[in-house]
């Protein structure tokens, strides 16, 4: 039982994954064509963000990735540390960073235009998982979990304070949002140049990132206690995953009762938005830790794990690569019958395309890992 590979982890992180480059793309113009209110009004809410305050299940993608990425760390590095030196293991750690952040410029940040006026320096979720597991390592290495938790809620209260001491939680006033124009300028997302030549901010980007990392780092910290927990009780996982199922409670309690003074909002990662989040993020481990480690069922779950075991390349497929040309070439005669549904069968086309390459991928145990 000791060395059983947990395959919920795997599973949970293709589920994030297939929502993001998979599902959603389809699911969303889908449900905006339809006449149906109930879809409209809910459903479709659901995948797509919230326009500021409040959460909506789309707004749990980055932070389950982010979770994700912690609760394999009492894992991973234990392991490297016992056949490494401590330098080869920040050496790695430090790598890790580089490429992720890197990759998120080459995402989001318009790294490969070459042109300095369009590169954005930081704006990406994989960046975010750089700069948060960064923080996390020295956290999972050198403190006991109760240590952690300590640390988690001062970094909670650091991040809080400005923003509550201003008492601006607007899109464009709050603290976060005037550190990164301060400090990214005109390599902050959503920068363009005036008519005068100065550089402006977009009204309509309000995401932030430099003081968010704060938060970013409790996320991905959470996971790794999650880790730690599923790793002590590996020898008993039905009570692990009670465990994390009464964690998760508790975190979404505090979140919704903290959200009642400071907003939970996604974008700027607000403390009640991290404690909100991760306690979801919890109960999504402890289901499918339950229903797949403790219970065996995982028939019909096995090609999530393609999305899973290769995370990044998913993500890097998704957002870099269109493939929605190669589907044009194959399927344009369909466009006659289908009308204003062909675009989405294109998406859908794009899709099917990435899975059969993750799928290839996945079967010749080609996984890319940084």
């Amino acid at each position: 039982m000791k060395n059983k590979r947990i395959l919920s982890l795997d599973i949970l992180r293709g589920a994030d994954l297939f929502m993001l480059v998979g599902l959603q793309p389809i699911l969303y113009p889908l449900l905006a064509k339809s006449d149906y209110s109930l879809l409209n009004t809910t459903l479709l809410s659901q995948i797509d963000h919230a326009q500021w305050e409040g959460f909506s299940a789309w707004d749990l993608v980055m932070p389950l990735f982010l979770f994700m990425s912690g609760v394999t760390m009492p894992f991973s590095l234990p392991k490297y540390r016992q056949s490494n030196s401590t330098a080869k293991l920040w050496i790695r750690v430090i790598k890790r960073f580089i490429l992720l952040f890197f990759l998120g410029m080459v995402v989001q940040g318009n790294i490969l235009s070459l042109d300095p006026d369009r590169i954005y320096l930081y704006s990406n979720t994989l960046q975010a998982i750089a700069v948060g597991y960064l923080l996390t390592v020295p956290m999972a290495l050198y403190l006991k979990p109760q240590t952690q938790i300590a640390v988690i809620a001062a970094l909670l209260i650091i991040y809080t304070l400005p923003l509550a001491l201003s008492g601006d939680w607007t899109p464009q006033g709050n603290f976060a949002c005037t550190v990164d124009k301060l400090l990214l300028g005109r390599f902050r997302d959503g920068s363009h140049i005036a008519a005068n030549g100065t550089w402006q901010f977009a009204s309509w980007y309000d995401y932030t990132w430099i003081w968010s990392s704060l938060t970013f780092c409790c996320t991905v910290a959470m996971g790794n206690l999650a880790g730690i927990i599923i790793k002590n009780g590996n020898s008993n996982r039905e009570k692990t995953a009670i465990r994390l199922l009464i964690m998760g409670i508790a975190l979404i309690a505090a979140g919704e009762i903290w959200g009642i003074w400071h907003p939970i909002i996604k974008r700027i990662w607000s403390g009640s938005m991290t404690l909100y989040s991760g306690g979801w993020c919890y109960i999504l481990l402890a289901f499918f830790y339950w229903w797949i480690d403790v219970k065996g069922h995982k028939r019909g779950l096995q090609w999530l794990q393609y999305y899973g075991c290769n995370a990044i390349a998913a993500y890097l497929l998704g957002s870099i690569i269109n493939f929605r040309g190669v589907a044009d070439s194959l399927l344009h005669g369909f466009e006659q019958f289908t009308g204003e549904y062909y675009p989405i069968i294109l998406t859908a086309g794009n899709s099917i395309i990435i899975f059969g390459i993750l799928a290839f991928l996945y079967k010749q145990k080609i996984f890319l890992k940084v």
